[in-house]
């Protein structure tokens, strides 16, 4: 069996664990869905009621395998505040993450990979030490504070894009990028920093190695040896660090989300603890784990594509 295939039979176990740490992390909470929805002035008849209506009056692996049951069948259950079924809401808030995460990984990959070339290439010139100063800016700064500034200069000073919303795209994809460009921008900065000193750490001990002086001996261009010859074997721990970014922004993009007002799954999941809709939380949470080891899948898939002798 390939390693691939074991990678691939992996994923049912791990979202196993997954529902049964946060069903049980949400059990010890403190806090009552009951009293989140009745208020703290509801009779005991009242909240005995609901709390049978919402099956939290049966034991806690009753309702763990209850829930499960219903996963199984595709059904993530109905939230208990406006009673929305999770998959409908997760059909909403989804797409919505996976663009911003999406859209800040391609604004880090653009600004990362070119500068830690340059910085590579020229490790003592007045390009590596510029790069270094932007990468050590980009990880000192929060990205909150760096959206806000962006708020403050081109919503409220310059007026050229809109300061919080969003417009989806099959709508109005001019209206969706101008709503969009802000918090990508916020995000993809700062984690372009943490991708531009990878990308020059593993071109700069790619770049000592034999073959590639024999290239550069040989008379080849120094394009050629760097993007043809030095940049392919330097990818592997690049594309393992753009594989846990992506991961790391597909489930904590929630204070992005919050500061540009972005519906997205992170600022639902967030809500949804805030109001006790464990339900809720425990759909959002199970898809942003499912998103991870799709993630990790593709990772994979790309390390034998680079080096074909990893997937022998």
């Amino acid at each position: 069996m390939s390693p691939f295939i074991k990678r691939i039979l992996l994923v049912i176990p791990t979202l196993l664990l997954v529902s049964m740490v946060i069903f049980s992390l949400l059990a010890i909470l403190p806090g009552d869905p009951v009293t989140a929805i009745l208020g703290q002035e509801a009779t005991p008849e009242a909240a005995l009621a609901l709390r049978a209506q919402l099956g939290l009056d049966d034991p806690l692996y009753l309702q763990y395998a209850h829930w499960l049951g219903g996963v199984l069948h595709g059904d993530l259950g109905r939230s208990f505040i406006d009673h929305t079924p999770v998959i409908d809401a997760l059909k909403q808030r989804l797409p919505v993450t996976i663009e911003l995460a999406l859209g800040s990984f391609i604004v880090a990959i653009l600004i990362a990979v070119p500068a830690g070339i340059m910085a590579a290439t020229r490790p003592r010139g007045v390009a590596n030490y510029f790069s270094t100063l932007v990468a050590l800016f980009g990880m000192s700064v929060p990205h909150f504070w760096l959206g806000m500034m962006f708020i403050v200069l081109f919503a409220v000073k310059l007026g050229w894009l809109p300061a919080s919303g969003y417009v989806p795209l099959s709508e109005d994809w001019r209206g969706n990028l101008a709503a969009m460009c802000m918090p990508m921008l916020a995000t993809g900065l700062r984690e372009s920093a943490i991708l531009m000193r990878m990308v020059r750490s593993s071109l700069l001990e790619v770049l000592n190695e034999d073959y590639i002086r024999t290239a550069f001996s040989k008379g080849l261009r120094d394009s050629q040896v760097v993007i043809g010859h030095a940049l392919r074997n330097a990818l592997i721990p690049v594309v393992t660090a753009s594989g846990l970014m992506v991961s790391g922004l597909l489930g904590g993009l929630v204070i992005t989300e919050s500061i540009f007002g972005i519906p997205g799954m992170g600022k639902m999941i967030v809500d949804a603890i805030f109001q006790r809709d464990y339900i809720m939380v425990q759909g959002g949470v199970l898809a942003a784990a499912l998103m991870v080891v799709l993630v990790n899948l593709v990772v994979d898939v790309l390390y034998s594509v680079i080096d074909p002798r990893i997937a022998k």
